[in-house]
């Protein structure tokens, strides 16, 4: 198993800050050789830009016996128009999955639907979503974004799930708040899925990476097993892997593993050909760099892949690498 150095542990953290700098975000965009490159990096880890693209790989994974997340990849938007683009898109992806029988989870993130402008905007939007996919049979997620959107997050996410119950939410280990907020929804079980976090956060509302954060991790799986929520445990983390498997939680029939697309893709063969249930989050989009530098964040040494798949062409084994 690959021990994380202080070293990486300080790339992650700077990496993490760079990807928020609207400055070099806007450079990589208006710079054609650098987009390009990046772009060929990000095809590990996005379907394409387009919805077809994400559909396309989802159907070839749930041909192999996965279950799928699809995300339409985007946040933090300040723009009205663009907040209702978004969620136009969403109802289209909506549509095409009902259309194509794929049986498929959609994710996003508020903020990319209205949440930065208003949180009435954004919750909005979220109920006429959940209107329709609920006449489809589909399921929404909301994925948890920075600490500072998540008591709005969770209050537009109370609010819609009151009426449809076919929405779901994220919630990550890392934050020092969680143990409550899953405590706070005890009385309503819904799905759930559990991170560790992607985002950096100050050391006062957080744990840092850690045998403490996966203690912290493996309890709060276990409180919302108990609980009765539904519960998709999303991570790539091996030890902790193994430790859901020791305990037993997979025979429960409402426990999944969820895993990002492109990372391990060998893990997810291995566990669903032991038979337990895996979900894989699949992106689209042309918002791929922020996700981009959170995947390489995240595990330092994805950035020695990037750099092969830029040389490489991109080259990447996609939905292939899945059996």
């Amino acid at each position: 198993m690959h021990q994380v150095s202080d070293l990486e542990t300080q790339f992650a953290a700077a990496l993490k800050s760079i990807a928020r700098r609207s400055d070099l975000k806007s450079y990589v965009e208006q710079t054609p050789e650098m987009n390009r490159l990046l772009r060929l990096a990000a095809a590990r880890y996005v379907t394409g830009e387009d919805r077809k693209d994400g559909l396309a790989v989802g159907q070839e994974l749930v041909n192999k016996g996965y279950a799928v997340s699809l995300e339409y990849i985007g946040e933090n938007t300040t723009d009205v128009t663009e907040c209702e683009a978004a969620a136009i898109e969403l109802t289209a992806l909506i549509h095409d999955l009902s259309q194509s029988g794929i049986s498929a989870r959609v994710s996003f993130d508020l903020s990319h639907i209205g949440l930065s402008l208003d949180k009435e905007l954004a919750c909005s939007h979220l109920m006429t979503l959940a209107e329709q996919a609920m006449g489809a049979g589909i399921e929404l997620f909301i994925s948890m974004e920075e600490s500072s959107k998540t008591a709005d997050i969770l209050s537009v996410y109370g609010r819609a799930a009151s009426f449809y119950p076919n929405i779901g939410i994220t919630l990550q280990a890392h934050l020092t708040r969680t143990p409550q907020d899953l405590a706070a929804i005890a009385s309503s079980p819904s799905r759930l899925r559990i991170v560790k976090g992607a985002y950096q956060e100050p050391t006062d509302c957080s744990i840092p990476r850690s045998t403490a954060l996966n203690d912290r991790y493996l309890e709060l799986v276990e409180s919302a097993i108990r609980q009765g929520h539904r519960v998709s445990i999303a991570t790539h983390d091996e030890p902790i892997i193994q430790e859901v498997l020791d305990r037993g939680w997979l025979s429960d029939a409402d426990v999944e593993f969820e895993m990002l697309y492109g990372i391990r893709p060998d893990l997810s063969s291995r566990l669903r050909s032991a038979g337990h249930p895996v979900r894989i989050y699949l992106t689209y989009g042309h918002q791929w760099y922020l996700y981009l530098c959170h995947r390489i964040a995240e595990y330092p040494p994805n950035l020695f892949r990037a750099v092969i798949d830029m040389v490489n062409s991109g080259e990447v084994e996609g939905s292939k690498a899945y059996e």
